[in-house]
């Protein structure tokens, strides 16, 4: 698929989209005390919106959107229309659905709508907040996405999400 601009959407947010395949998962996992959402907003767009705590030992919240296992050997990259709060937020995938370990990487959001590219061999693998001594992300196939903030510190934040598409 070199030189190629064809895409493949993986999810679309729109009034009539479904977030019954969105799951939060917050530091509560553990004890911690930071609580978010995942919703559309008055335009059809997904927000993931809440508050990040440092109580208890906490400090993410986390969205995860699970699907159908894509092959995705002719993309090389995520393409994701997004507009942020000039936060920095992880990208998050799984090969498989029910693997531990995720392959992340981290962006910043300038505040404004924008169209992200994250090439799939940037993705590093991790489990638990730990680099994994593992090859980076091999771009065969794809079960899960999802967005994590963690910044160390308190904070409200609120990432809109448009769209998700392989390229």
């Amino acid at each position: 698929m070199e030189n190629s601009t064809e895409t493949e959407l993986i999810f679309k947010f729109s009034e009539e989209a479904h977030l019954k395949n969105w799951k939060i998962v917050d530091d509560a996992v553990m004890g911690g005390k930071s609580s978010s959402e995942i919703k559309l907003d008055e335009q059809g767009n997904g927000l993931f919106a809440g508050q990040v705590s440092l109580k208890n030992n906490g400090g993410f919240s986390s969205v995860r959107h699970r699907f159908s296992k894509k092959n995705i050997e002719e993309y090389t990259h995520l393409i994701i229309e997004l507009k942020g709060d000039k936060k920095e937020y992880q990208l998050r995938i799984r090969k498989n659905s029910d693997d531990q370990h995720v392959y992340k990487t981290h962006f910043k959001t300038s505040g404004y709508w924008e169209v992200i590219k994250i090439p799939f061999h940037e993705m590093s693998p991790t489990f638990r907040g730990q680099k994994l001594d593992m090859a980076n992300f091999s771009g065969e196939h794809l079960e899960e996405i999802g967005f994590l903030i963690a910044n160390k510190k308190e904070e409200n934040f609120q990432l809109i999400i448009k769209k998700i598409e392989l390229g």
